[in-house]
């Protein structure tokens, strides 16, 4: 690896992390001597980047610094390729237009040696239109309610077709092969809950914004989760006849997407 390449996937690395990351786990990912870690640290400094730390201690790169896009690595570009021909296929039209929109401007400031790369590019995503559930309602609007935190009324049905009404906070979205959950917490349950976006029948987006900060809900969210897995997992292990009939479904980050509706009935 030349080391220009090097001081770049070492920028990488210090991006993808929010607090310091000592010259030893540096070295460990980049394969290089923890001497040459150092060495590389302070020409970077001396370039401008931004990394503050110190040896035994670790280093962190301060927030704003940022690449042009045209340094992205051939791995990179595919990267993106794969992934925006994934969501075209399986977004719904908003998000799968921004896919579209996302690789033409990648390729727009790519070298030109690079742009075959992403333009004629050999890698694809297994597409199959007729598998994919149709959504009834705008998810875009579910995707902007999570972002911006505000509440969602919506009309849901479940597998068996018992409709509900429910007042929900959403706070994620997972894109499954051939549909689309939106992890909430509902407020007619109390409690988290996952509901399809092929299922929900009408949906009112409000200006209401929910008491509770998104990040701390998906936190409570992971740990519930893993609290299941870890049940489940137990349950199956030790043949626990008298919990397994309480675990009537496993945990969405286990189950098909047709078993994680089962909670939104709930």
């Amino acid at each position: 690896m030349q080391r220009a390449e090097r001081l770049l996937d070492m920028i990488q690395s210090l991006r993808r992390r929010r607090r310091p990351v000592t010259a030893e786990t540096l070295a460990s990912e980049l394969d290089v001597s923890v001497r040459t870690v150092y060495r590389d640290i302070g020409a970077l400094v001396r370039q401008g980047v931004p990394v503050r730390g110190e040896a035994g201690i670790g280093y962190v790169l301060d927030a704003g610094f940022d690449l042009p896009p045209l340094m992205l690595s051939p791995d990179e570009i595919e990267a993106v390729l794969v992934g925006m021909r994934w969501l075209s296929e399986r977004a719904d039209p908003v998000l799968a237009r921004a896919a579209e929109d996302v690789v033409s401007k990648v390729a727009a400031v790519l070298p030109p040696h690079l742009r075959p790369i992403l333009l004629d590019g050999a890698l694809f995503a297994a597409s199959h239109p007729g598998d994919v559930q149709a959504d009834q309602v705008d998810v875009a609007a579910v995707r902007a309610a999570i972002r911006n935190g505000r509440k969602l009324s919506i009309h849901y049905s479940d597998e068996s077709g018992h409709a509900t009404q429910r007042m929900i906070w959403p706070i994620g979205m997972t894109f499954y092969e051939r549909v689309r959950i939106v992890i909430a917490w509902c407020e007619l349950r109390q409690a988290f809950r996952h509901f399809r976006t092929d299922r929900l029948t009408g949906l009112v987006a409000l200006e209401e914004r929910y008491p509770a900060r998104r990040a701390d809900l998906f936190r409570r969210w992971q740990k519930e989760e893993e609290r299941a897995k870890e049940e489940w997992e137990r349950c199956k292990r030790e043949g626990d006849a008298a919990a397994q009939p309480r675990m009537t479904a496993p945990p969405s980050s286990l189950a098909r997407p047709e078993a994680t509706s089962a909670r939104a009935a709930g």
